[in-house]
């Protein structure tokens, strides 16, 4: 048996950038960071951000690329992949990415520049999550 499987939570660093293939797919690309927040020996709060390579294909990417905007907090679950190439100065060059499978938006309604998550649309490719503190109004339960 084996698993590929990656979630993350975290904060776009940049906004969305959308390309087709020569063969019509659309793709979309776009970076999120994490934070590692723990206390050292001496107890002082540390910080260190990762940022990983995010890559959605079709409609997922479509919406990714339509509702996604920097500074986004968003959940993307996909699987691994390392593709390799040989740039123009000959050296072997590697870069790992996340082909993305799932993405839910967890900005609320009106947060971080703008977005307004009540107009996405309700399939299993892109979701919202209420806020704990949020009242839950009917018109937004999807069925």
């Amino acid at each position: 048996m084996n698993l590929n499987k990656a979630m993350l939570i975290g904060n776009l660093t940049r906004d969305p950038e959308s390309k087709t293939t020569p063969t019509g797919q659309n793709v979309t690309t776009f970076s999120v960071a994490t934070n590692f927040v723990w206390t050292d020996a001496s107890g002082n709060k540390q910080k260190k951000a990762e940022f990983h390579n995010i890559v959605a294909w079709r409609k997922l990417g479509e919406i990714c690329a339509q509702y996604l905007h920097k500074g986004n907090k968003v959940y993307i679950e996909g699987r691994l992949q390392t593709r390799d190439w040989e740039g123009t100065d000959g050296v072997k060059r590697y870069r790992t990415e996340i082909v993305a499978d799932n993405m839910i938006m967890l900005d609320t309604k009106g947060a971080s520049n703008g977005a307004d998550n009540a107009s996405a649309p309700s399939d299993n490719f892109a979701q919202t999550a209420p806020n704990q503190d949020d009242e839950i109004q009917i018109e937004n339960i999807p069925f």
